[in-house]
């Protein structure tokens, strides 16, 4: 257990290139002074991570509740990676912990 938990730790993950024809997959989430994002596809290998991004929340923002800021996280995602998005070949999938939105 110790070693696998080492692993995970130590390897971190290696960022692939976007291909528009992928099924593509936006999580973001949440905490009181943040946001967090990736963007990633899937493909014959597995699920691979395209970008990582993050922000920290301007002070009006840390009085939003959950769900706001939740969909905060979500829109912002999506104008990161817009010109991404926008040149996908289907659709893409949102995911994020809060089971409201």
């Amino acid at each position: 257990m110790f070693h696998q938990l080492k692993e995970a730790f130590t390897i971190s993950p290696i960022l692939s290139h976007f291909y528009p024809s992928l099924p593509t997959i936006v999580e973001t989430d949440e905490s009181d002074y943040a946001l967090g994002a990736v963007l990633s596809q899937i493909s014959d290998s597995g699920k691979h991570p395209i970008s990582f991004d993050s922000c920290k929340l301007l002070p009006a923002e840390l009085n939003y509740e959950i769900q706001d800021k939740e969909l905060r996280g979500i829109f912002w995602a999506l104008k990161c990676w817009r010109a991404f998005l926008l040149s996908l070949s289907s659709s893409f999938e949102a995911l994020t912990d809060q089971s409201s939105l």
